[in-house]
């Protein structure tokens, strides 16, 4: 926990940016009757009854200190996607002589994955760029990019999203809208906090 803190209390380095990864996945939904749209004394209405048409996952990369976000929509979130997504955000700061990532534990989450996407070259290479800084278990709420996924989904993903194409250009719309405004995240919560409200998380060393 202390790790990820520390890397937001740093001040703000672009040759050493700090940049949050997390995945979501989003159920695309198609209606079965079309909705009834509202009328004057009377809301819209939309059928219970709804078609699955699969899952995509939204792939949230942020730099919290600019402001600025870019969502990757993809069909699943194995190994190959998030080593996909590691090389999208090397090739986003091509001058940074390292990239501090902040991300959770999950098991595909590793160097490894970029090895088994990429040829061992362009994998060493994508590595020796990126520097994970892993949230702790059950301390996901420490990773800014899961924040601006809940957001994301508050602000256009929360109505029936059909299909595919139709969610790619939900995201799209509503991050060049915020990146216009690149609105910096100010991060509030310290080592010192931690230490003082969380303090039962720490081991207790024998006095």
């Amino acid at each position: 926990m202390e790790d990820v803190l520390d890397v937001y209390a740093a001040p703000y380095d672009p040759a050493h940016p700090v940049v949050c990864f997390d995945e979501s996945p989003k159920q695309l939904i198609g209606e079965v009757r079309d909705p009834e749209p509202p009328r004057p004394g009377t809301p819209a209405r939309q059928d219970t009854e709804y078609q699955r048409n699969g899952v995509r996952d939204l792939m949230m990369i942020c730099e919290p200190k600019r402001g600025r976000r870019d969502v990757l929509v993809m069909e699943r979130r194995t190994k190959i996607e998030f080593a996909c997504c590691m090389r999208h955000i090397v090739d986003l700061y091509p001058e940074a002589a390292s990239i501090r990532v902040v991300l959770d534990n999950l098991n595909t989450h590793k160097p490894a994955s970029l090895y088994e996407a990429f040829p061992p070259e362009e994998a060493r290479a994508i590595a020796r760029k990126l520097e994970f800084h892993y949230t702790p278990k059950h301390g996901s709420w420490l990773n800014i990019a899961e924040i601006e996924l809940a957001v994301l989904s508050n602000s256009c993903l929360s109505k029936r999203i059909p299909d595919a194409e139709t969610l790619q250009r939900e995201v799209e719309a509503n991050v060049r809208e915020r990146n216009a405004k690149a609105t910096p995240v100010k991060w509030r919560f310290t080592t010192q906090d931690a230490r003082r409200k969380l303090a039962r998380l720490y081991p207790r060393v024998p006095s």
